[in-house]
């Protein structure tokens, strides 16, 4: 190993353990990228390095920044953030949650299968997980806890399907990933579609089994109304504004008529509209919801910002070289080396966010993955099918680790909104029965890469 490698390693080292330090991300991203930069131009004048790291790095990362906020297609971020931001006002999960309620009332494990169908929505029209768990949440867990639901049961479904919103599109996840490796957002939003049907199916077929082989885990409404034409109807009239909502967005996106920029400001505008429709619109809501946006687009961009220097100090190192000679120097074939991959991202999910991840393990091992010889089908319309294929696996495993103990993100958000005699073991048991269940979608799309790859090319062919 030469120096330069030993340097790379103490970033990633140094910026691990600064994590632990509380000291907010952007800001260890930022400093430990300065820090080494110096200790590069240190090395080279006292003790004849060559790491090529001095000032004109730093102002390198300028440029760098000049040039990413000038990107037109991450516009769509603070859009989609705001849209869902507003759609969580808009009671329109609680329309659903009432309506759709009757529709699977006679079902064991019917509340369940509600709670599922409602998070494949959300995650449809908003994207933010944290947002889908807390209204998951807050909508349904009370009444699965009164009508006798088993803790274990609620707590997983709540929080599996509250995690959908990071695969699903619009997801802001796969916005930043088609930014970083140059992917378009409507292949990668097209992508996702099945994937992310898969694991709802995948959600409902377990509940469904459980449900029959343990009945008392999830008892029926005794309250539950025969399903009518009045039923069907409610449903219809619930199920229909998120609806078009989402095929304004995306179905505008998947037949070419807008780009992700401009769809995004449809959804901001039409989830504002749906507000004012069901009277939740005023003047506190907007402030708030603009406020709450302001801050999470705020955080988003000030991470983009810390690991653009970073990764600049990083690649001057030769760290992305580092990174592929490891990979590809591993016996175990293209498939053994994708795992190990995956398998190092579902273990940094643990202590990093998937912001982190997507900006500076993401653009480092797309390279190894090119690198591979896996040889997708793009059916003559598809750019780059396998990288497509990839940053799917990356969602997926990216996932998982929300809801992974001990830090999987969605299970704080939904200990937050739990009643106090509700502990954090419970919502631990819960979600291990979804964790092996995304584990197997997981495997489904590794060995059926055209999954993927079908919506795409029937899309342009």
């Amino acid at each position: 190993m030469e120096f330069n490698d030993y340097l790379v390693i103490g970033m990633f080292l140094t910026f691990i353990s600064l994590l632990f330090t509380g000291f907010p991300v952007a800001w260890v991203l930022g400093g430990v990228s300065v820090l080494f930069t110096f200790v590069g131009y240190i090395a080279d004048l006292y003790f004849g390095t060559w790491t090529g790291l001095d000032y004109l790095t730093l102002g390198m990362s300028v440029n760098r920044i000049f040039k990413f906020m000038d990107n037109w297609v991450l516009v769509a971020l603070p859009m989609f953030i705001f849209m869902g931001l507003m759609l969580d006002r808009s009671g329109i999960a609680e329309k659903l949650m009432k309506s759709m309620q009757h529709l699977f009332g006679n079902v064991r494990g019917g509340l369940a299968v509600t709670v599922t169908t409602i998070g494949i929505i959300l995650a449809a029209s908003t994207g933010i997980i944290g947002a889908s768990v807390v209204l998951l949440g807050l909508l349904s867990l009370p009444a699965m806890m009164k009508q006798g639901y088993s803790k274990t049961l609620a707590l997983g479904t709540i929080a599996g399907s509250g995690t959908l919103g990071i695969l699903i599109p619009p997801s802001i996840m796969l916005v930043i990933m088609a930014d970083q490796l140059g992917l378009s957002v409507g292949d990668l939003f097209m992508g996702a579609v099945i994937p992310g049907i898969i694991l709802g199916a995948l959600y409902i077929f377990y509940i469904l089994i459980f449900c029959l082989v343990k009945p008392a885990a999830a008892p029926l409404d005794q309250d539950r109304k025969p399903l009518g034409l009045k039923v069907i109807w409610d449903i219809f009239v619930s199920i229909l504004p998120p609806g078009l909502l989402i095929l304004a967005v995306l179905g505008s996106i998947f037949a070419g008529m807008t780009t992700p920029t401009e769809a995004s400001g449809v959804g901001a505008l039409g989830a504002t509209l749906l507000a004012f429709a069901n009277k939740k619109l005023s003047m506190k809501v907007i402030v708030e919801v603009m406020k709450s946006c302001f801050n999470t687009t705020a955080y988003i961009f000030a991470i983009f910002l810390g690991a653009t220097c970073f990764a600049l100090v990083l690649r001057s190192l030769g760290g992305d070289n580092l990174i592929e000679r490891a990979l590809t120097g591993l016996p175990f074939g293209p498939h053994g080396v994708m795992l190990v991959i995956l398998g190092a991202v579902f273990l940094l999910g643990f202590f990093l966010d998937w912001i982190e991840i997507t900006l500076i393990v993401l653009p480092l091992i797309a390279p190894v993955v090119s690198s591979l010889g896996f040889e997708i089908d793009g059916h003559g319309v598809v750019d780059n099918p396998e990288l497509i294929w990839f940053v799917m696996l990356i969602a997926v495993t990216l996932q998982t680790s929300f809801l992974t103990p001990p830090v999987g993100f969605a299970l704080f958000y939904l200990k937050g909104v739990c009643p106090p005699e509700i502990k954090l073991i419970d919502i631990y048991k819960g979600v291990v029965p979804f964790i092996i269940l995304q584990l197997i979608g997981l495997g489904i799309i590794i060995l059926w890469p055209q999954l993927v790859i079908w919506l795409p090319s029937i899309a342009y062919g």
